[in-house]
């Protein structure tokens, strides 16, 4: 019996305490994903005659105002998590069931990485592209909406996820407008993902038990089953 104990301890005092199988997949997937629509939104843009970063400048303003106006949308966000009613109880549990699992061993400079991809990536694309072609064709209100809406139907988590994209491509579309400068829309843009991500994956739960995050998502479930729950 005590060369059994002897083994087990062996074994305990060998498993490795390195980041759990899966997490750096997942990050690298998603800053490649994401960082990923840069280089498409140049190749696109050049086909459609909108350079992606024919709009972007450097100012020190802007960059604040756009970190600014990403507060009032994670307030928001985080109020329709913490006091759910209707179909926001299935945006709860999607963070909580899906989203959290999935990234719950993050660090500061993944949930950096990660935000900074996204603004960087998705403003170039549906911004500086999509956007900006849109609204020259056919007008500053239904180019904003179309792009919106283009916005939300690539993400595709839920019915509810892609409604609340939308609003937030409105909001970002617009921050965009009237800034004129796409800077402004990648600062908010980022910012608004690094403050979530910074709430729900370390400062609600610091003591979050790590676990592999591949493990712990379950596949079961379909894309809008969390507006039906």
């Amino acid at each position: 019996m005590r060369g059994r104990h002897d083994l087990n301890d062996f074994e305990s005092d060998t498993e490795p305490i390195d980041e759990p199988p899966g997490h750096d997949a997942i990050i690298l997937f998603a800053v490649f994903f994401e960082g990923g629509l840069a280089p498409l939104s140049l190749l696109l843009g050049w086909w459609l005659g909108h350079a992606p970063l024919s709009r972007f400048f450097w100012s020190a303003t802007d960059a604040l105002i756009g970190a600014a106006a990403a507060i009032p949308p994670v307030l928001l966000f985080l109020a329709m998590i913490r006091w759910p009613v209707g179909p926001f109880r299935g945006l709860k549990r999607f963070c909580e069931e899906e989203f959290v699992p999935l990234l719950a061993n993050s660090t500061w400079s993944d949930i950096a990485l990660i935000a900074i991809s996204a603004g960087v990536g998705e403003e170039m694309l549906f911004r500086g592209v999509f956007q900006s072609a849109l609204v020259d064709s056919t007008g500053w209100l239904p180019g904003l909406i179309l792009a919106s809406l283009l916005f939300g139907l690539l993400h595709p988590i839920s019915i509810l996820y892609a409604t609340i994209g939308c609003a937030m491509g409105m909001y970002v579309g617009g921050l965009f407008l009237v800034s004129g400068n796409l800077l402004t829309a990648m600062t908010a843009h980022g910012m608004y993902d690094f403050l979530l991500m910074a709430y729900l994956l370390r400062i609600k739960d610091p003591d979050r038990p790590r676990e592999n995050p591949i493990a712990a998502i379950d596949s079961d479930h379909e894309i809008d089953s969390y507006d039906h729950r």
